[in-house]
């Protein structure tokens, strides 16, 4: 029997480190110029996501980390709006096509049917998309061997 009384806890050691991780993987599709409008495309199989840069500040980088092809009828192309702290060396996800922020933590059940613990669910979905990303994907490089001279 579910006892809907008992109050979620977030183990924030847990969601820390999916949030370090996070980080060190958008590092490695980040494009080298950080700065802002700068995209990489990632193409896996017959689907393409786009890393763009959207704010650049000293310590905070706001990434927008979407589906731009290969859509499935039936299915919403994800879009991730993704703040990483330099500093902190972390990666979260601020918002996901929500108006709101996501908490971290929601009673359940609520009126938007929200997971109680829906932002480390959402955090740990952009770990499974970066590790993809990165295992199965191939980058657009724009080869510049004359340094353009030619």
């Amino acid at each position: 029997m579910l006892n809907s009384a008992v109050k979620y806890r977030q183990n924030l050691p847990a969601f820390m480190t999916l949030c370090e991780q996070n980080y060190f993987r958008i590092m490695r599709l980040m494009p080298k110029d950080e700065s802002v409008g700068k995209t990489v495309d990632i193409l896996v199989a017959n689907f393409c996501y786009q890393l763009e840069i959207t704010a650049s500040a000293k310590f905070t980088t706001e990434v927008s980390f979407r589906q731009t092809q290969g859509d499935i009828m039936g299915f919403v192309s994800p879009k991730l709006m993704v703040r990483v702290y330099h500093d902190a060396r972390v990666a979260e996800v601020f918002c996901l096509n929500y108006p709101n922020r996501v908490k971290p933590s929601y009673h359940y059940p609520n009126p938007q049917m929200r997971h109680k613990d829906e932002k480390y669910q959402i955090n740990a979905f952009l770990f499974d998309w970066l590790d993809f990303c990165i295992s199965h994907g191939r980058s657009r490089l724009h080869w510049d061997v004359n340094n353009g001279l030619v």
